[in-house]
This record gives structure tokens, sequence and C-alpha cells, in this order.
């Protein structure tokens, strides 16, 4: 009975365990003014150039999906080491990275030490969906930064825009969302650009039979050949709309465009390969609110993915290096927590 006793008095006295989880309004007393900063930042950068929703929606995905929501995609190559941010499928397309550096600035200056660089990311794309698609939504907060960034585990974790259906169902799966979840977030390509090499594939030399892949519309197939013509190097930097209809705007057009065979990559097109995923693009297309809500809830999903808390990770003072600690000898056993970045 008294060790009994014990027990509970060490759970009265242990902090709760929702302490260590994520949840909404996680800085209502530690910083209350962090998410109304991070969108004054958002939303003056979307004034200037509304493509800055599509590239922070996309640094999210791009940061949850590898060692999850840490901001691992942030941080910058070392002589020793290169990060995320420079792996192929980051290098040179993903962008918005001032604009998480205005806003984790303004966060810092108003809380130092307080906010992550990981809920500065989630809030950014959070927003972006508000400002490009009218698609509003809370998330939760209380992530912590990484210490790690490899660009061989992003190639290796983000899915390619050459994938099939099983590689983009398998590497979702792998991340805990599901295949209906996966046909959902592709939504956010209704926003955006690509650079050619993304789909040269689709309308050169196709196969030995054709130049074109026969799932594109052959009038867009023609579009895009006259924007990336077949010399490669007169159209490297080259970039063209993710979606014909409502390129300007984060809605469910896109998934009418994939019925039309009016979309850029292979993983677009994959979409209509099997009948789960073709008779789930025909949903998004037939209801466009039901689609807004389903991608807030995959975005709110997503956001969970592998995340930090407690005392986990650090908070990161510049969201491009981690922070600096004094190593310990290592003669006493000793090893810097930022070795493995190095």
């Amino acid at each position: 009975m008294k060790l009994f006793f014990v027990f509970l008095l060490v759970l009265s006295l242990a902090p709760p365990l929702t302490l260590a989880q994520l949840k909404i309004g996680f800085y209502n007393k530690t910083c209350p003014s962090a998410e109304s900063l991070v969108q004054k930042a958002v939303a003056a950068a979307f004034a200037n150039n509304s493509g800055v929703a599509a590239g922070l929606i996309r640094m999210f995905f791009h940061d949850c999906f590898v060692r999850g929501c840490d901001a691992s995609v942030l941080l910058d190559s070392t002589p020793g080491n290169q990060a995320e941010k420079d792996a192929p499928p980051n290098n040179p397309s993903l962008h918005g990275f001032e604009v998480i550096d205005a806003a984790k600035a303004a966060v810092e200056a108003a809380c130092p030490g307080i906010v992550s660089c990981a809920d500065v990311v989630a809030f950014a794309a959070r927003d972006s969906a508000s400002l490009s698609g009218n698609i509003s939504y809370k998330i939760p907060s209380g992530r912590r930064d990484g210490r790690i960034s490899n660009a061989t585990e992003a190639s290796q974790n983000l899915p390619s825009p050459l994938s099939n259906a099983t590689r983009l169902v398998d590497a979702f799966a792998a991340k805990n969302l599901t295949a209906d979840e996966m046909v959902t977030l592709s939504g956010a390509h209704s926003i955006g650009v690509s650079h050619c090499s993304s789909f040269r594939n689709r309308i050169y030399n196709f196969s030995s039979t054709t130049g074109v892949d026969p799932t594109l519309s052959a009038a867009y197939a023609a579009l895009l050949q006259r924007a990336c013509p077949f010399n490669t190097s007169s159209s490297g930097n080259t970039t063209v709309l993710l979606d014909l209809i409502t390129p300007q705007t984060l809605d469910n057009a896109y998934y009418v465009g994939v019925r039309l065979s009016l979309v850029l990559f292979t993983s677009d097109a994959a979409l209509l390969t099997t009948p789960e995923l073709s008779a789930a693009v025909k949903h998004n297309a037939e209801h466009p609110g039901g689609w807004a809500t389903k991608f807030a809830r995959a975005m709110v999903k997503m956001g969970e993915i592998e995340v930090k808390t407690g005392t986990e990770g650090e908070i990161r003072k510049n969201c491009h290096v981690v922070n600096s600690v004094t190593a310990v000898p290592e003669e006493e056993g000793g090893t810097p927590p930022w070795v493995a970045t190095m």
C-alpha cells in the first residue's frame, strides 16, 4: 500500500504528458504574438509575389517527409555534409527560405528562443493555404528543431515526379498517410511552377514507339514542347505553371486537369492508374468544399510526422544552423550533438 501511495505521488508531481505533445495554441502564454507575426511575414511576401505560397506549402511537405517536421530542410550545408536543401529534389526548385527567415526574425525579436523554426514552417504553410485558397485551419504546435540534415535522406524519402502509383502510395504510407490523403495533398499542385526537367520525360523520347506520353493531352504536349525545347541547355531554368485552369488559386481544379490529361508529372497522371486513386480524383474534382476540408485535415496530419517535442532537439536561434553547444572532451565520453551534420 505504501509503495502504491508513493507511485501515485510520483505521478502527481510529474509534468502532464500533454506538455510533450503538439497542441493548438502552444505559444499562447510564452509567445502570444508568434502566429500573427508569422502570418504578417507571409502576407507581406505573398502581396509582393503570390508564388511564395506554393513554395512554403511545398517546403512544409519536404521538411516533414525527411526526419519528420523538424526544420531540417532549412539547415545549410557544411564543408563535410550536404544538407537536404541542396539535394536534387530541393535544389534549385525549393523556395521561400527568405520568408521563413523574415518570420523567424520577427518572432525572435518578440520572444527570443521560444518558437521553433519547425513551427514557423508549419504556420507559414497554413497561412499560405489561407492566402492562396481561402483554406483556413488551426494547426497544433510545439515542434522542436532537429540538428541533422542530409541530402541523401531527402532523395530517399521524397517521392519523385517520375513516381508511379505504387511508389507514391508506399512513400506516403511510410509516413502514416493513406492513399486518399496522398491524392488529397497532391492538390497542392494547383499552384506553383515546375522546371522543364521534371516532366521532360513525358514530352520527348517517351518510348521506342512514341515521343510523347500517350496519357498526356497532345495539344498540351505541343504547348509544353514550345515552352521547353528539346535542347536542354536552352530551357534549363524555364518554368511552367503546374495548373492551366486556376494557376494562382489553391483549389480542386487540379483534379479536373488530371482527368483531362492536363497535368505535368508522371506522378500526377499516375493518380488515374488504379481504381482507388482514380475514384479519389473524381470525388475531389466534383466536390470543391469536400476537398478543401480534406486538404486541411491532411496538412494537420502531415504536420505530426515524427515530430520532436518536449526536450528533444532544440529551438534554433538561426534556422540555417544548429545552436552552438560546448563540446564535452572525447576522453570524457562526450560527443558534440551536431557531429552527425558535419
